[in-house]
């Protein structure tokens, strides 16, 4: 009786919102509650791993990445900080050798799509939006853990949100974002695996984060220290930060 209890398809659409708004109120205390909601700003380090088409690992980079929700992300590479992409709602800019250019339109759209299945803008912010529809998606199996998957569908951008929580920690597993790709018009999957959750003032962050995109493993993030609310600069996320940045670095001068 517990397990039909728990099934989605003998539920009212009324019971079933109800009850995955119950198991997001845990997620979001398991996470740390008000301190987890309070973080406006994070900067963490680490290595991210990239894969090739075969699957095999194709190399590792050191980068450090600044987050300010819910629209502004940074990232420096290597150690010397000398290629950064910055990223602020619907701009973008990069920093390389050769100076300071915008992003790719590509770019800026792969960011913004990444923001509307980031489940920290997600918990923060889009679960006020009425036009993204909650359901309880039932019990299943995500990393060899049992888990409650609640479901978010946005009718208007044919988007499907899938969050696996796990019963016992409360704790994200995983997110399924299906979407449709705009240049085959065909269906495609990305999945986010969330792993090795460590407390950082009282708030739980997984260090290690894996990404695939239609079983195809894309990256792997291994974060090795993050700070919650750093204090950034005013310009931090702005192309001026790059341009001086460039300065920094001896761009622009004769015989350079």
């Amino acid at each position: 009786m517990a397990a039909r209890g728990q099934n989605p398809d003998t539920m009212s659409p009324e019971t079933r919102t109800e009850k995955a708004k119950q198991i997001l109120k845990q997620l979001l205390d398991a996470l740390g509650g008000p301190l987890y909601l309070s973080v406006k700003t994070v900067s963490c380090e680490g290595r991210m791993a990239q894969f090739g088409h075969n699957g095999a690992t194709t190399g590792y980079i050191a980068f450090k990445e600044y987050r300010s929700y819910p629209d502004k992300r940074r990232i420096d590479y290597s150690k010397k900080d000398n290629v950064i992409d910055v990223f602020s709602g619907d701009e973008g800019w990069t920093l390389d050798r050769g100076g300071v250019s915008e992003e790719p339109v590509t770019s800026v759209a792969d960011f913004q799509a990444a923001l509307k299945r980031d489940p920290n803008i997600l918990l923060r912010t889009q679960l006020k939006d009425d036009k993204l529809f909650i359901s309880y998606g039932g019990i299943g199996v995500a990393d060899l853990k049992t888990v409650d998957w609640i479901e978010f569908e946005d009718g208007e951008e044919e988007r499907k949100i899938r969050l696996a929580v796990d019963r016992s920690t409360h704790l994200l597993v995983r997110t399924v974002v299906k979407t449709m790709n705009e240049e085959t018009r065909e269906r495609q999957e990305d999945v986010t695996v969330y792993s090795n959750y460590q407390f950082k003032d009282g708030v739980q962050l997984p260090m290690q984060i894996t990404r695939e995109r239609d079983g195809r493993r894309l990256s792997q993030v291994f974060y090795e220290g993050c700070q919650l609310n750093p204090e950034l600069p005013a310009d931090w996320f702005t192309r001026a930060s790059l341009e001086k940045r460039y300065r920094e670095l001896g761009g622009g001068k004769k015989g350079k």
